[in-house]
């Protein structure tokens, strides 16, 4: 499964009923992308200098299903108005590993069978 992970540091004047707005289109998402195989959001409790103010959470099969995602039409509405109201955004995307995984990373079955030759 491929993570994809977003932060998000608010402007200082966006208002309470914009982040509301905003967890009732980012709730709607996984009703209307099917590639979506979980998707968790929320706002941060801690309130520390080193936070974020918000962070979504969701997980696709692959790649290829995370870039359908990404140009999806239900979702450019949603990410243009994370945009708008972010001072500041940051993600990562990632192959996780279990407990018992001795790595991390592309997992074998996605990796490209001639990149040994390429080098």
């Amino acid at each position: 499964m491929l993570t994809h992970v977003v932060l998000m540091k608010f402007h200082p004047e966006t208002e309470a009923a914009q982040v509301q707005e905003l967890e009732r289109l980012l709730d709607d998402l996984p009703n209307k992308i099917m590639e979506i195989q979980m998707f968790e959001f929320g706002r941060d409790v801690l309130r520390s200098e080193r936070s974020y103010d918000f962070a979504l959470v969701a997980l696709f099969a692959n790649l290829p299903a995370l870039e359908r995602y990404q140009k999806h039409p239900d979702h450019l509405p949603v990410a243009a108005k994370i945009k708008a109201m972010c001072a500041s955004l940051a993600a990562v995307d990632f192959y996780g590993s279990d407990g018992s995984a001795a790595e991390a990373g592309t997992p074998e079955w996605e990796r490209d069978p001639f990149e040994m030759l390429k080098r």
